[in-house]
């Protein structure tokens, strides 16, 4: 043989089989020799190899202090004189494995792990030591290396995280794990894992070849636990003793399913909420508790029975699983004062595999009791329409509203009208009973609608006040006469002739009678037996005023009128009479007018143009000199005053609020100095008159006053002071019961003289009789704390 490798032990045995196995198949080599042309010889020789080897073999993990020997290369002409020198070259070369250039040992100089690489592609090679020539051609060879059991397996994605319904069968595969070896599976038993649980029996179990893990226990329940914790193991050495081992975490967590009903804490629940509450307000919330979670813990509630359906509904809310009961119609404490609800809580989603641990449902008694609250009056109307007639007489009562305290108290009421309702006070309310009548006359035809607020208080508590709303129709009644549309002026011409239409004539009537309009025409009763026109009426509430004769001149009559009366149908019949104009006028053949003036007069020969212009001039100088006499007349300085003089109001006091000898007094303004009496004095207002008109008009009487002379009238125009005390002074001296102090004092409300008489205390010392006010509490509510003071008005009779 050419070459010889040199091993040792059963693994040198084994390769130098391999080894010569080898030889011969590559020392076998078929040589074509040339023959005849019919084909080719072929002849077997052997060729002559300078290398013997094969592959090498080395377990891994050598942990020994000297180089791991590997095997031995040698060539057949290495006499053993040195002259060979052997190169090792490859994978790993110089770096893993040496060479002994002089005896072709080879060794591994680094530790070998299979895991990290199972082989080596090396190169041999055997040159003269002095020539460098290569004596054997380069050959290849493999250093394999032989797997030990140095690797656990190992779960590669652990911890693991699992999920298995609660309640599931024995043997309901939950996860499957696979652990990995990392030694050679094709050698021995290294790689042969068996899986086995350390921890979370017996509730889980897993199977040794697949590593699937099953459910181990039945009946597992969520709602007792959720979470558990398994501990597997995988052995390799097909879990022999001696094997490696791994192990890793699976987290097993429990799912729900539907397999708790849900339960009402409380059996029965008491809530309250006032009277008042609107619609729509929360009165409480109850909730059915359901051990399982998520849908199917979802619940929904009902009413089921009770008095209360119909007052009160409830709601879920998705969110935390409550039953909300709320107000579904007004509560009155008055008519019911609790409420009984059936109330039941169920799940929506049903799991018929648990269907025997049912029912899902639950029921709970809720009571809701009403709280009394103070309310405002209530009108026994939800409003009130009434018809008046326009001429209904002042104070007469045409309607009355009524309302009551809706509280157990049952409080008097006391009724008032809203005062921006009726800004005009049409009417008055009666404060005890309710009744409205009219306090100034009513005119349809000024406004046809009043819409007006009555207001109804509680005595005891002011502030509860309820309110109704009183439409009072204005009913219309025949108070308008019928007049004519417009002013008519007519044209006649000179060439008309008898029975010629010259005008059509119309009228209205602000009234309304149900039927509608029917106006009458005719002429006025003056004007009956005119010779010139006469009137049709249409009896379609128009008329024709027509010609009775022909013949018209201007120069003779150029204007006419006729009075003409126009009347209803509608009882009580009225009527009004108007004048029309008819105007005698040239019209041309087709009857247009040309002229319906009469002939200007003609200016004499003798007054020229510039005698006319002298006489306008006349006339305009005459007009300007007037205009100057009465602006000087109203300029003129005051006479009689001096400036002393001037400061005498400061002297006149007035007493409008009290009287009877009191001696408080207080000084006005000029501005306020007159007498309200001669400020309202019937058809007749002074232009220089600024007082203001008492409020009260019915307790001031009028005291008619003395006339002034012409002469004391006429100065200062009556419009001064200065006329004004003269005046005084003259009524002074025409009264024999005139005070002889020099002072002026009115007494427009109360003292002597009065409706109120006097009500000063002066002289209450003098008499020793009980006085009687009820008369105070006739004067309206000015005097109404006054009558309260002398016990002249009881609360609940009082009209204010």
């Amino acid at each position: 043989m050419a070459g010889v490798l040199l091993v040792r032990g059963r693994t040198q045995m084994l390769a130098g089989l391999l080894f010569t196995l080898a030889t011969l198949a590559q020392g076998l080599m078929v040589q074509r020799l040339p023959g005849d042309g019919n084909g080719v010889t072929e002849l077997l020789r052997r060729v002559k190899r300078g290398w013997v080897w094969n592959q090498f073999f080395v377990l891994e993990e050598y942990t020994g202090l000297e180089p791991l020997y590997i095997g031995k290369l040698h060539s057949d002409m290495d006499q053993g004189d040195g002259n060979i020198r052997y190169i090792l070259s490859g994978e790993g070369a110089n770096t893993t494995f040496t060479i002994d250039d002089s005896t072709g040992d080879i060794h591994a100089i680094q530790r070998l792990d299979r895991e990290v690489k199972a082989q080596y592609v090396l190169r041999a090679q055997a040159r003269h030591r002095l020539t460098g020539q290569p004596l054997e051609p380069e050959s290849e060879f493999i250093v394999k290396i032989q797997d030990i059991n140095d690797n656990e397996p190992k779960f590669l994605d652990g911890p693991y995280t699992a999920t298995v319904p609660e309640m599931s069968p024995i043997g309901t595969s939950v996860i499957q794990l696979t652990a990995t070896d990392a030694d050679d599976p094709t050698y021995g038993n290294s790689a042969r894992v068996v899986y086995s649980i350390l921890q979370g029996q017996p509730y889980f179990s897993v199977e040794p070849k697949t590593g699937i893990v099953r459910v181990s226990l039945a009946d597992m329940d969520r709602e007792v636990r959720d979470v558990y914790q398994v501990l597997i193991q995988a052995k390799d050495m097909g879990g022999q003793l001696g094997g490696l081992a791994g192990t890793t975490t699976v987290n097993i967590t429990l799912s729900d399913v539907n397999d708790n009903p849900p339960k009402f804490s409380q059996k029965l629940y008491q809530m309250s909420i006032p009277e008042s509450a609107p619609v729509g307000s929360v009165v409480g919330r109850i909730q059915a508790k359901d051990r399982d979670e998520g849908i199917n813990a979802q619940m929904t509630y009902r009413i089921i029975d009770g008095d209360g359906r119909d007052t009160f509904k409830i709601s879920t809310d998705p969110t935390n699983m409550l039953g909300i009961i709320t107000v579904k119609k007004s509560l009155n404490f008055e008519g019911k004062q609790s409420y009984t609800l059936k109330v039941e809580g169920s799940n929506t989603h049903l799991d018929p595999r648990y269907s025997s641990k049912g029912p899902f449902r639950d029921v709970t008694i809720v009571h809701i009791s009403i709280e009394d609250v103070d309310e405002p009056p209530e009108f026994r109307m939800p409003f009130y329409y009434v018809e008046v007639p326009e001429d209904v007489e002042i104070g007469t009562i045409f309607t009355s509203v009524s309302a009551r305290d809706p509280d157990v108290a049952n409080n008097s009421i006391r009724y008032s009208i809203e005062r921006i309702s009726d800004p005009e006070k049409y009417f008055y309310m009666d404060i005890t009973s309710g009744s409205l009548m009219t306090v100034l006359p009513l005119d349809r035809e000024e406004k046809a609608w009043h819409n007006i607020s009555v207001l109804a208080m509680e005595m005891n508590n002011p502030s509860q006040i309820g309110s109704v709303s009183v439409a009072i129709r204005i009913m219309d009644i025949n108070d308008n006469p019928p007049l004519l549309t417009q002013y008519y002026e007519a044209f006649v011409c000179e060439n008309a002739k008898a029975g010629q239409l010259i005008q059509t004539i119309t009228a209205t009537d602000s009234d309304e009678p149900i039927g509608g309009h029917h106006f009458y025409y005719s002429l006025a009763p003056e004007a009956l037996n005119n010779p010139n026109f006469t009137l049709r009426d249409n009896q379609d509430n128009s008329a024709w005023l027509l010609t009775r004769r022909g013949g018209w001149s201007q120069r003779e009559q150029s204007v006419f009128h006729l009075p003409i009366q126009v009347s209803d149908g509608e009882p009580p019949v009225q009527s009004s009479t108007a004048t029309l104009t008819v105007r005698v006028c040239s019209c041309d053949a087709d009857g247009n007018v040309l002229s319906c003036s009469a002939e200007a007069y003609t200016l004499p020969a003798s007054l020229s143009r510039g005698a006319l212009i002298a006489i306008l001039a006349c006339i305009l100088v005459l007009l300007v000199m007037i205009l100057l006499m009465l602006s000087l007349r109203s300029h003129r300085k005051k006479p009689y005053l001096t400036d002393e003089e001037e400061n005498v109001h400061e002297n006149i006091v007035r007493y409008d609020d009290e009287g009877g000898g009191e001696e408080d007094t207080e000084a006005f303004d000029i501005a306020a100095l007159w007498n309200p009496r001669e400020a309202h004095t019937p058809g007749h207002r002074h232009p220089c008159r600024q007082d203001m008109q008492p409020e009260i008009q019915t307790l001031s009487r009028h005291v008619p006053q003395a006339a002034l002379p012409p002469t004391l009238a006429l100065a200062d125009g009556g419009c001064g002071v200065h006329g004004y005390v003269l005046a005084k002074l003259y009524e002074a001296d025409l009264d024999p019961c005139a005070p002889p102090y020099d002072s002026l004092q009115t007494y427009a409300y109360e003292g002597e003289g009065s409706v109120a008489e006097s009500l000063s205390s002066l002289q209450s010392a003098a008499s020793h009789a009980d006085h009687d006010y009820d008369y105070l509490s006739e004067w309206g509510p000015r005097f109404y704390k006054l009558a309260q003071m002398y016990g002249a008005v009881e609360d609940d009779n009082s009209p204010w």
